[in-house]
């Protein structure tokens, strides 16, 4: 991409659009007004991006040091809806996880945002870009999303079917 009207890959576009529904999400969730909805839309797509592409790397890393190694793509599915797809190193298809569901696990407990991402994300939606920034790699970074990643390819090194 050159620039800002240059296409999207459709991965890409697909983990903007999750990121869009999640913004959606966000503002039915944290303290916010029409106002802040580019705050939202940002903080959602930013989420959106940088969870996945900092997992799939994860994900490949510590499979690999536990000695059961999984290549993690992220990939679309018949809907055109964003997944991620775990193989293992004979190639056989290990997992199946659509991105909404992989968001839903690591940034929320029970339907409800967990409390410590709640309070980065409120702090994003009303300081200045820097503040926002800050509060956004705080919460990307937080335990509880860090946590959530390693129960997730725990599951995934202990699965045997794919997940659909």
């Amino acid at each position: 991409m050159t620039g800002p009207n240059a296409e999207m890959d459709p991965e890409t576009q697909a983990l903007m659009d999750e990121g869009d529904r999640l913004a959606r999400h966000l503002a039915q969730t944290l303290d916010a007004t029409l106002h802040d909805q580019p705050r939202l839309i940002f903080l959602g797509r930013s989420l959106a991006l940088n969870l996945v592409r900092a997992f799939l790397p994860t994900v490949e890393h510590v499979t690999m040091r536990a000695g059961k190694p999984l290549h993690a793509v992220l990939d679309l599915d018949e809907r055109g809806r964003a997944v991620v797809q775990t193989v293992t190193a004979d190639g056989e298809l290990n997992a199946v996880l659509p991105v909404d569901d992989l968001l839903r696990d690591l940034l929320f407990v029970r339907g409800v945002l967990n409390l410590v991402v709640r309070t980065h994300l409120q702090n994003a939606v009303h300081g200045d870009e820097h503040h926002a920034t800050r509060a956004l790699v705080a919460c990307l970074k937080s335990r509880p999303v860090l946590d959530a990643m390693g129960r997730q390819i725990q599951v995934w090194m202990g699965k045997k079917s794919p997940r659909r």
